[in-house]
């Protein structure tokens, strides 16, 4: 896993990719935080994460689609599939190879929250949760394209059909609450992410959606080892 982990996370910086991820990042972040915290004089940094959280579900794709069409496209896949590797291990090394590049990103975010503390009255319990929850939502969503990318050896496609899934999953809030069924209502409010992350906005840590956005992580995670399993036999 850690080989993998290295040679695609060297990856994402031998070319631009992970350059263009970070700065359009960052960009946003800088933007989003001068205008609601600075500009509003504003301790409060959940109005940034959210603004954020919307753009981020656009960026994702960016790093995933290429995790596995690349080497689908390129019939590497046969060599990787053929070694003495786990296909757990190709899985949790492409993952935490796309996802490292995320966190590098949010690794300068931290300052932020330093200049907050400096010049304002920060939120601890705020700041905390929304972090946690912003990662752990960010990480399901990481999962969730690695997936799609398993299946097609399109970057483009897996591109395309990772930003349908992530609408879909802003849009079902708005459906949920449409919807006059109560069983209905219940499942899809259940289902949607957005509305767990909403409870984080206060400052409330809210364990048992932490523990959602973690298990659709994993479930992900799982499927595209059964992805690759196939592959590798059939």
């Amino acid at each position: 896993m850690i080989a993998i982990f290295k040679r695609d996370y060297r990856a994402y910086f031998t070319s631009p990719i992970g350059y263009v991820f970070c700065a359009i990042f960052l960009c946003l972040f800088n933007l989003f935080f001068y205008l609601i915290n600075v500009a509003s004089n504003s301790a409060d940094m959940s109005g940034t994460f959210s603004s954020m959280l919307m753009f981020t579900m656009f960026l994702v794709p960016v790093l995933t689609m290429r995790t596995f069409s690349e080497d689908f496209k390129q019939k590497t896949d046969q060599l990787l599939l053929t070694s003495p590797v786990k296909l757990v291990d190709i899985v949790l090394g492409k993952f935490f190879a796309s996802f490292g590049v995320f966190l590098t990103a949010m690794v300068f975010t931290l300052v932020y929250s330093v200049i907050i503390a400096a010049f304002g009255e920060p939120m601890p319990g705020v700041v905390i949760g929304n972090y946690f929850a912003y990662i752990a939502l960010t990480a399901a969503w990481f999962a969730i394209g690695l997936f799609i990318s398993s299946l097609t050896e399109s970057q483009i496609v897996a591109g395309v059909i990772s930003w349908g899934v992530f609408l879909a999953m802003f849009l079902m809030e708005s459906l949920a609450s449409s919807i006059t069924v109560s069983w209905l209502y219940t499942i899809i409010s259940w289902l949607s992410v957005f509305t767990r992350y909403g409870t984080f906005l206060g400052g409330v840590f809210a364990l048992k959606d932490f523990i959602f956005f973690l298990s659709l992580c994993t479930v992900f995670l799982f499927l595209t080892t059964r992805v690759l399993e196939k592959k590798r036999w059939g």
